[in-house]
């Protein structure tokens, strides 16, 4: 039983990091390096980039302040550092095992302040629903902001949906298939485990408080404002990007919605980081707006690997501040719940 635990928990970490290396290998199978190279070296702008780097550390530093602002109805005050460093924690974490950060940062709560794991765990799946809702009413506005734009585009260049749909490979259609049927496979699998909860009243009771922790807001403008504003700074994070290189800083920001929005969807699919599936997906998007798939295919890279290191960065500071963080006391700890 031990054996096939360990072989579950293997496969469990295994498989997203394979699967996302398959994707990447097929990807840059035939990718010229060496134009990598020269592109790092003087084939881009770095100012925007550095610029962009900014809006996703406060993509994250907004993140800890509208959880920290969930936990207050359940009488839950831990300190903003402690929220900041965990959820910085949990996304360079995710990079190793997909998903694990949303239990991870949950965890450093437990141990530095003293905050109830499963109310944290509540107010995490809280945040992913309002998270999706925003990615929905933000993909509804973008779809309909771009149908003027899709139909003149069509008119005046013959364009047909059939010749479009031409640009993929074959491989380019399983790819896609794959990566939708590995979504469907991670939704069931999550389902599944929801199941655990139902073994002890008062853990579902606890995550249960913490879903419906929305009640007790008392400045709901304010996280709305927080739940707007990470994905404004996303957005930004990834938009400033564009004029880095020449081959995509004109095409204007609709373009970059476009892309941000389907590189956000396909990020579900559990990889480290979205690796694989971001790439295919918003080189997918540049193609589609002209851009060749070579500068395609460099831009989805240099940007995907310059945005995970600032995750890794952010995880490193988020680990050496913890070491030297004090942990609440219990008495403490309930001194500021009251």
């Amino acid at each position: 039983m031990e054996t096939s635990k360990i072989i579950r928990n293997a496969l469990k970490i295994a498989f997203p990091l394979v699967l996302g290396g398959l994707i990447l290998w097929w990807m840059y199978r035939d990718f010229d390096w060496q134009g990598l190279w020269a592109a790092l070296e003087g084939g881009m702008d770095w100012t925007w980039m550095w610029l962009s780097m900014p809006f996703g550390v406060l993509a994250q530093m907004l993140r800890a302040l509208r959880w920290r602002q969930s936990l207050e109805p359940l009488g839950e005050r831990p300190r903003l550092s402690s929220c900041m460093h965990a959820v910085f924690l949990s996304y360079a974490s995710s990079l190793v095992v997909p998903r694990v950060g949303e239990v991870l940062r949950c965890g450093v709560l437990k141990r530095y302040d003293g905050t109830a794991f499963t109310k944290a765990l509540g107010t995490v799946v809280t945040e992913r629903m309002v998270d999706s809702l925003v990615m929905l009413l933000l993909s509804a506005l973008t779809v309909l902001m771009q149908v003027k734009v899709f139909a003149v585009f069509f008119r005046e260049t013959g364009v047909s949906f059939g010749t479009l749909a031409g640009r993929f490979s074959a491989a380019g259609y399983w790819v896609t298939a794959a990566c939708l049927l590995v979504l469907l496979a991670f939704l069931w699998f999550m389902a599944r485990r929801l199941e655990w909860f139902s073994h002890t009243r008062g853990l579902l009771r606890n995550v249960a408080d913490g879903i419906l922790s929305l009640r007790g807001i008392r400045h709901m403008p304010l996280y709305v404002a927080y739940s707007l504003g990470i994905w404004v700074a996303y957005f930004l994070h990834f938009y400033l990007t564009f004029y880095s290189f020449s081959y995509t800083s004109g095409l204007g920001v609709m373009s970059a919605l476009i892309a941000f929005v389907v590189g956000s969807f396909a990020v579900l699919v559990p990889t480290p980081n979205g690796a694989g599936p971001w790439h295919f997906a918003v080189k997918t998007v540049l193609v589609l707006y002209g851009v060749g798939e070579p500068d395609g295919v460099m831009f989805v890279l240099i940007v995907h690997t310059l945005q995970t290191l600032l995750i890794i960065l952010l995880g490193l500071y988020a680990a050496v501040a913890l070491a030297f963080t004090r942990r609440k006391s219990p008495p403490e700890v309930r001194l500021g719940a009251a």
